[in-house]
């Protein structure tokens, strides 16, 4: 795993490739990588748990395997399969010869948590939105986060040389096991305050004048109080403030934040609520 000297060192990397960390995130992330263990990373969808995972790889040069999770994942899909045209081929080719082994690293399809384990190079490995795995399939998990280790039976167990740091984030669609949380450092992402959200801004899109960005993060701030059916996320800031710029706008009136609202809600209900609590208040 990354051999990291302070949470300051993760800060500093973290904030050159425009991702930046708060004390808690840098914390995390550098007593991971001290303690070897995964972090699990939960809160809103759009609060840069998946991002994290990525400034990671930017910031330290690191390979990034992302395992999507859903509803269905299996073994196959997370964790390898066998290459069964290319067994039938081999045991075609050698109809007449001994085949040692149709099980054998030859034949074998590694899918992202294998991978991640095999290799000398250092790696992210991603588990993305980890609660939407029926718990069942969890267990899949347990003895890569607990052990960086996985099983496979004609093969025997393989243990990684060099361990990844490990992301797991997870929405909140449902309670995660008790035997996954406890392999996990735990790291709760909430929206950012609009201080925080401002410098985010300012540091993805220098060219944005502060008064632009502040009134900016205002009125996401103002939506994300409202009961939308879904919140603006910080991409979806960052998308306004560039839209705004594109467009040259100098400030935001109503007419504005009428033709712009699109770009940060993505549901028509959501429009026309946001539409009637800031046009009329702002």
């Amino acid at each position: 795993m990354l051999f990291l000297q302070s949470q300051e060192e993760v800060s500093d990397a973290l904030s050159q490739v425009g991702y930046l960390p708060s004390t808690e995130i840098a914390t995390t992330v550098f007593l991971a990588t001290k303690l070897s263990k995964p972090i699990l990373v939960e809160g809103p969808a759009g609060t840069g748990k998946t991002e994290l995972a990525k400034a990671l790889a930017r910031a330290f040069s690191l390979e990034l395997i992302r395992l999507q999770c859903y509803e269905g994942l299996d073994e196959s899909r997370a964790l390898y399969e066998w290459d069964y045209r290319k067994q039938l081929l081999a045991l075609q080719a050698h109809a007449e010869q001994e085949v040692q082994s149709i099980f054998s690293s030859e034949f074998l399809l590694e899918r992202p948590l294998l991978a991640a384990l095999r290799g000398t190079t250092e790696k992210i490995l991603l588990i993305d939105e980890v609660d939407r795995l029926e718990i069942e399939t969890e267990a899949l998990l347990l003895e890569v986060l607990a052990e960086f280790q996985v099983t496979v039976p004609e093969l025997g167990t393989v243990t990684a040389t060099s361990k990844p740091i490990v992301i797991l984030t997870s929405n909140g669609m449902r309670e995660l096991s008790e035997a996954l949380k406890r392999r996990a450092l735990y790291l709760y992402l909430d929206y950012p305050s609009q201080a925080r959200e401002r410098d985010i801004v300012c540091a993805a899109i220098p060219e944005i004048e502060e008064e632009l960005a502040d009134r900016l993060v205002s009125v996401v701030a103002r939506l994300r109080s409202l009961d939308l059916k879904k919140s603006p996320s910080i991409s979806e800031t960052l998308d306004w403030a560039r839209s705004l710029l594109a467009l040259s706008v100098q400030a935001l009136d109503d007419e504005v934040m009428a033709s712009t609202l699109p770009i940060l809600l993505k549901n028509r209900a959501d429009i026309e609520r946001a539409a009637k609590e800031l046009l009329t208040r702002s």
